[in-house]
């Protein structure tokens, strides 16, 4: 495993975990975390997927050992951000797979950049939130942009009050810790604000699309993964009963299967000389 600084055109600084050689292993795989995490919330699934496939984990901006975007930066800019990495990268068309924050940049990446991605898989994402839940998303990221920062307050949505999921509470709490607020903020509300700004492009994301999400997710609800799948051509539903919003981490065994899965899934629109 290498860790190191990718450096796009702008000359901006990417923290970057690198795992398999030139090369070798399958297609490339881009993961992408969320909001208040770092490239190492991917662990599991870097370690289990090295071996077959050359992975490479971003921290998102503002986060771990990545520039932050100009202030006021919206989804679109992340995902304009996540497509220069790819271009960076040199590999190619990936796989890319995102959680939260990062299915959403995902998500936008299938639909303003389809050359650069091979299939996309989204856990944990939020799709047309309910007026409720966007007052309250917006809410929070209303305090956090006034410097309010409760890392305890996260965790309670993201875990159930359950002790077999003690550890990877415990270090997702120590990523929260470390994290710059700054850049915490901005991307928060990118987040707030982004749940339904490609929620109508769906219908035109042809490649193999994976949407996962835990039962007990209050606020990536099982709902809205069925909708999301269901709207995209080659989409695929996936809800793992008894998680909610970290299953990566709580679920790593269940997760990483679906993602094997996912990237054995042919890609019929190269076929069809619909994608080069």
């Amino acid at each position: 495993m290498m860790s190191r600084i990718l450096r796009l055109s702008d000359g901006s600084a990417v923290g970057l975990i690198e795992v398999g050689p030139p090369g070798q292993g399958g297609e490339p795989l881009l993961l992408i975390h969320g909001v208040g995490l770092n490239a190492r919330a991917w662990a599991p699934q870097i370690a289990a997927l090295a071996a077959t496939t050359r992975v490479f984990a971003v921290d998102m901006p503002g986060h771990g050992r990545s520039d932050p975007l100009p202030p006021g930066a919206t989804l679109p800019a992340f995902v304009d951000w996540a497509a220069r990495v790819i271009l960076a990268l040199g590999v190619g068309a990936v796989n890319v797979a995102g959680h939260s924050m990062g299915a959403l940049i995902t998500t936008g990446l299938a639909a303003d950049y389809p050359e650069l991605v091979r299939r996309i898989a989204i856990l944990n994402a939020v799709h047309r939130r309910t007026a409720e839940a966007r007052a309250a998303v917006l809410a929070r990221a209303n305090a956090m942009a006034q410097g309010e920062f409760d890392a305890t307050a996260p965790l309670k949505r993201w875990f159930p009050d359950d002790a077999r999921d003690a550890a990877p509470r415990a270090q997702v709490a120590r990523w929260l810790a470390e994290v710059d607020r700054a850049g915490y903020a901005a991307a928060y509300h990118a987040f707030a604000t982004g749940d339904d700004v490609y929620a109508d492009r769906w219908e035109a994301i042809t490649c193999p699309a994976l949407v996962l999400t835990g039962d007990g997710d209050p606020n990536s609800t099982p709902d809205m993964t069925r909708l999301m799948a269901a709207s995209a051509p080659r989409g695929r539903a996936i809800v793992i009963e008894g998680h909610r919003h970290m299953v990566n981490l709580t679920a790593p065994d269940r997760v990483t299967a679906a993602l094997r899965d996912w990237l054995q899934t042919p890609l019929w629109a190269q076929n069809m000389g619909l994608r080069a």
